[in-house]
C-alpha cells in the first residue's frame, strides 16, 4: 500500500506509530521499501555519512536533487522526503518554492522537509499553499550547529521548552503535515506530541512521539566518526563488510578468486588456433 500525507495523518488519529529512515540511493532506498517502511528521509545528513563533511551546512541543492532522484526510483511505496539544504529556504519565501519545487519536480520527491519554528512560518506556508507538503523539524535543528555551538539537546530549561512549544504548534498553523522532534527531552516531546493534531517524529526524543526516524547507517554500524546517544544499532553491517572487504582481497591475493564457477569458458580449439 501507498505511504501518502494522508496516511501519516491517520495513522495519529488512530494512534499508531509511524516509521521513518533515511536513504540515499536507489539499492539501500529499495531494500528499506521492501519491509514496509512509512517514510524515507533524503536528508542533508548525506553531507556527513555520504560525502564526509563535519555538518550539514555545506550540502547544496544539486546533492540533494541527485541523491534524492536515485531514492526515488526505489521507494515505490513509501512517503519519500527531501530535505532542504542550508541557505535554501532561510533567504526569502521566493527562494524557498522555488528550491522545493525543484526537489519535487527534478527530484521526484513526496515532501520537502525545512528546520525551524516560529521563524520560518511565512516558508512554510508559502511552500504549503504552492500544492507541496511541508514536514517540519524542531528541536537540536543540525543547520543551526554553529548558533546552538554545537550538537546539544535543546529545550532543557522553561524558556527554551516554551520556545520549542511555540515552534511546533507555529509548524503546524503553517500547513505542516507533521514534524521532526530532534534532540529533545522525551517528557516534553510527549507534552508536544499531545499538543499537536499532526504527528510527531522522534529522533533522540523518546518514545511519546508519532513515529520515530534514524540515519541508517547510524542503526547498522556503517558510520564510525561519532554515535549519538539515542541511536539503538540493530546490526553491526560496519563490522561484517570490513571482514568481507579484507577477504576479498586476501582471495584475489592468493588466487583463490575467481574460481571457475566466477569464470566463463571458450572452446579449447578456438584458444589452440590462437597460439
Amino acid at each position: 500500500m501507498k505511504n501518502t500525507v494522508v496516511t501519516f495523518k491517520e495513522a495519529k488519529e488512530r494512534n499508531e506509530k509511524l516509521t521513518m529512515l533515511t536513504a540515499y540511493d536507489y539499492s539501500t532506498a529499495k531494500l528499506i521499501d521492501s519491509c514496509g517502511i512509512n517514510g524515507i528521509l533524503v536528508g542533508d545528513s548525506l553531507g556527513m555519512v555520504c560525502l564526509g563533511y563535519e555538518d550539514t551546512l555545506s550540502v547544496t541543492m544539486e546533492d540533494m536533487i541527485h541523491h534524492t532522484k536515485a531514492v526515488s526510483r526505489g521507494g515505490t511505496n513509501t512517503l519519500i522526503v527531501a530535505d532542504m539544504p542550508f541557505m535554501s529556504y532561510q533567504t526569502s519565501t521566493y527562494d524557498a518554492v522555488v528550491n522545493a519545487g525543484r526537489l519535487i519536480k527534478e527530484g521526484r520527491a513526496h515532501a520537502v522537509k525545512l528546520e525551524g519554528g516560529v521563524d520560518i512560518f511565512n516558508q512554510i506556508q508559502s511552500i504549503v499553499n504552492s500544492s507541496i507538503p511541508v514536514m517540519g523539524h524542531i528541536g537540536l535543528t543540525p543547520q543551526s550547529v554553529n548558533a546552538f555551538g554545537g550538537f546539544k539537546v535543546q529545550g532543557r530549561d522553561e524558556l527554551a521548552a516554551k520556545k520549542l512549544i511555540e515552534d511546533a504548534l507555529a509548524v503546524e498553523d503553517a500547513g505542516a503535515f507533521a514534524v521532526v522532534l530532534e534532540g529533545v527531552p522525551s517528557k516534553l516531546a510527549s507534552l508536544i506530541t499531545k499538543k499537536l493534531n499532526i504527528p510527531t517524529i522522534g529522533i533522540g526524543a523518546g518514545a511519546g512521539c508519532d513515529g520515530q526516524v534514524l540515519v541508517y547507517q547510524d542503526m547498522l554500524g556503517m558510520f564510525s566518526d561519532f554515535t549519538p546517544k539515542f541511536v539503538k544499532k540493530y546490526e553491526n553491517i560496519g563490522e561484517k563488510m570490513k571482514n568481507a572487504f579484507s577477504n576479498y582481497i586476501d582471495e584475489v591475493k592468493t588466487e583463490v578468486f575467481p574460481s571457475e564457477e566466477h569464470s566463463f569458458k571458450i572452446n579449447e580449439d578456438i584458444i589452440e588456433k590462437l597460439y
